[in-house]
């Protein structure tokens, strides 16, 4: 009689595992590449990140920002892209996670969510009894700008506010143009918000090497160390969630046709509408380039690019004409352009470029902001809540994508 043997799975128990929240363009990716410098030589660490848009930009700026090659074996990175994994059913999450912790056997995970995320939802998720023997989890650690907060429109948002209440801990930076009572109040807001919050307010060393930008910030020592205590402290915030179930939003993909003389691409079929994609480190998504991909969720608009490696964009055009897109947010890629390989991280606050090692192909994804539509100010509160609905609408449908794509097709040299 023949006996099969079976494998016995891996459990994992009591892995470090840490939430690095912030809104839209508050610093994350900053944060997090610094902490990723602190990691013991002789550690295995992982890195999950979860991406709104389809393209899947920031594991690219974080793999290339790790230019020691023994260190990139120590430091495994994953991506979640295609939807906000608050969002959606907690399947990607789990398989995300399980696959790190299987494949990578890391000693201490790091989770960077989408800056459009409502944390509390993804906390509840990771308070779920599957995942409490699996990870420890540690201080949430929330990166939020100064600039940013002195606007009314981030302040008063409810997205913005939310990832503060959700903190153990709350990193401020970019707040140097801020007054002593500017600071203040900022400080003040935050305690009416998270009494129990633990505020660090980074010390920012200004570096203008290899960037186009001198808002580039690396921390200080002293916050580096601060913040490092913080990934041993566990998080009072998640300690008191429940698990939720959340609902999954809709995508499409559109074909992009490249300028007159380019390789043609044939057109895309939509992957399926409902999935998140995990992305391997290595892996790239089988579908002919040149295309571009646009799509709606909630009170933004989100586009991207992705163009074969040998395509070379003008650098002065492309930044040019990416600061004429109406209302954005937030624009970010890897592009190879006239300047080389280029690192593009830009927010209404802060434009920085800065040089990369070739990547397999070019990648740009902007979202602009559909709710920043002037109103009459005569129209009553009904009236100005349908026509500010109308006006998204129209705002999203207005948009000429093919013109859009013509116009950066003809950036290519």
């Amino acid at each position: 009689m023949m006996s099969i043997s079976v494998k016995n799975p891996t459990i994992f128990q009591n892995i470090p595992c840490t939430l690095v929240t912030g809104f839209l363009g508050a610093g994350k990716t900053t944060v997090i590449n610094q902490l990723l410098a602190t990691k013991p030589a002789d550690e295995r660490w992982a890195l999950l990140i979860n991406e709104f848009g389809r393209i899947g930009i920031d594991g690219a700026l974080l793999a290339s920002s790790q230019d020691n090659s023994s260190e990139q074996k120590n430091i495994a990175i994953r991506e979640v892209s295609g939807g906000c994994i608050c969002c959606t059913s907690q399947l990607p999450l789990q398989i995300a996670i399980s696959r790190l912790l299987s494949e990578h056997h890391p000693q201490r995970l790091l989770i960077e969510p989408t800056g459009l995320a409502h944390p509390r939802e993804l906390i509840m998720q990771l308070s779920a009894p599957h995942w409490q023997t699996a990870l420890k989890m540690q201080a949430v650690i929330t990166v939020l700008s100064g600039a940013q907060w002195q606007q009314d429109k981030y302040r008063n948002h409810d997205g913005f506010q939310a990832h503060v209440r959700d903190a153990d801990v709350l990193v401020i930076n970019r707040y140097i143009q801020l007054s002593d009572s500017e600071k203040q109040a900022l400080q003040a807001w935050v305690i009416t918000l998270n009494p129990q919050v633990n505020i660090i307010w980074t010390v920012s060393e200004q570096v203008s090497h290899d960037t186009s930008d001198s808002s580039n910030i690396h921390l200080s020592k002293s916050s580096l160390s601060e913040l490092g205590i913080q990934l041993t402290k566990p998080s009072q915030t998640i300690s008191k969630q429940r698990t939720i179930n959340i609902a999954r939003p809709n995508k499409s993909v559109i074909g992009l046709q490249p300028r007159v003389g380019a390789i043609s691409a044939a057109s895309l079929s939509s992957p399926s509408s409902n999935a998140l994609v995990d992305n391997d480190d290595e892996t790239i998504t089988d579908t002919e380039q040149p295309y571009r991909y646009h799509e709606t969720q909630q009170d933004i608009l989100l586009a991207g690019w992705r163009l074969p490696a040998h395509y070379v964009l003008k650098a002065d055009e492309l930044q040019s004409w990416l600061l004429r897109l109406p209302s954005w947010q937030r624009i970010k890629g890897v592009v190879h352009t006239s300047d080389g390989w280029l690192q593009i991280n830009f927010t209404p606050d802060s434009l920085t470029t800065s040089t990369v090692s070739p990547q397999v192909d070019s990648r740009l994804e902007i979202i602009l902001q559909l709710d920043e539509v002037s109103h009459d100010d005569n129209d009553s509160a009904v009236e100005s809540d349908c026509s500010e609905e109308k006006d998204k609408t129209a705002l999203s449908s207005s948009i000429d994508w093919e013109a859009y794509d013509t116009e950066l097709m003809a950036l290519v040299l």
